[in-house]
């Protein structure tokens, strides 16, 4: 365990292997089998190594969290009371969020405890393509502009308010917002939101008395970062996977790019990547991951190769 270079630094950093020492004999055991039904491209040995272990890490804070509401509910006689703990995904597109959120809100729910949890996605609340066409925003799409902050920030104050919330959800297939869906979250003990902007963004409160930011609603944030160039390539890999599965579906988003060859498509992904993805990470997404409570350092291969963990 490296605590860093300096006085002031705030994190303290394991490599894999020591991570994957802190688990200890008292927390639930996956087969090989269970590990696939949680995620079929996660290896046994990640999800012991890095998973497990951050998930036990995410039990305790929520078991301490509950505590402390039920202590506060008693010292204020009453007015405290239970809400959803939220754990917030942040990152670059192409870096996995998708994935560690899904792995942790499967893992999540087996703590000794038995928390019901819950995954959105902020992609649900970027406003639907008519309206970012109508604002010139579509070559904006994921930037800080390109979602309504305020329909998201409601939804969390909501969660946190401890009433029930709907979110909008963003179709992988068509680009877009499905006008006619929504997701419904009650009270879960634990609700998981993934998204490029969950330590970002953040609005002016609406009486104008001071900003109200999305972590302001986090209780525990991960960054999931790794090298650019790796990134960069992830992006790639992923833009001609979804080229290939959606040549037979002229409904879907990246039908339209079915008539290209493997060059053509890859030199349009590299142009967006430079025009968009890449200034948004460098921009807005990258200088926030020092904010984070924990940081998921990836190597080459998608497997985690260290983690920084901000000291208590």
């Amino acid at each position: 365990m490296d605590a860093g270079g300096g006085s002031l630094y705030p994190f303290l950093r394991f490599s894999r292997e020591e991570w994957g020492r802190l688990l200890g004999d008292d927390f639930f055991f996956l087969s090989d089998d269970e590990v696939r039904s949680v995620e079929s491209h996660l290896s046994p040995e990640e999800a012991r190594r890095v998973y497990l272990p951050l998930s036990r890490l995410l039990c305790l804070h929520f078991s301490a969290a509950r505590d402390l509401y039920r202590a506060a509910r008693v010292f204020l006689v009453g007015e405290e009371k239970e809400v959803p703990y939220v754990v917030g995904v942040a990152g670059s597109v192409a870096a996995g969020k998708s994935t560690v959120a899904e792995v942790l809100r499967a893992l999540i729910s087996r703590c000794p405890e038995s928390p019901e949890v819950e995954l959105v996605s902020t992609d649900g609340f970027l406003y639907p393509n008519r309206v970012l066409q109508a604002r010139g925003l579509m070559d904006h799409k994921g930037f800080p502009e390109s979602y309504d902050m305020g329909l998201l920030l409601r939804f969390l104050a909501d969660v946190k308010s401890g009433g029930e919330a709907s979110a909008p959800i963003h179709s992988h297939l068509t680009y877009d917002i499905l006008p006619d869906e929504r997701q419904t979250v009650g009270r879960p003990d634990v609700l998981v939101v993934e998204g490029l902007n969950m330590l970002e963004a953040g609005l002016p409160e609406p009486s104008g008395g001071h900003m109200v930011f999305v972590s302001d609603f986090v209780d525990f944030s991960i960054y999931v970062d790794a090298r650019e160039r790796d990134i960069k390539r992830w992006y790639l890999e992923r833009f001609l996977r979804l080229r290939e599965e959606a040549l037979g579906d002229s409904t879907a988003y990246f039908h339209r790019f079915a008539e290209l060859s493997v060059e053509e498509a890859t030199e349009f992904a590299m142009r967006v990547w430079d025009e968009i993805d890449h200034p948004n990470l460098k921009q807005n997404i990258e200088p926030t991951r020092d904010r984070a409570r924990l940081v998921l350092e990836k190597d080459q291969d998608h497997s985690v190769k260290s983690v920084r963990l901000r000291k208590m």
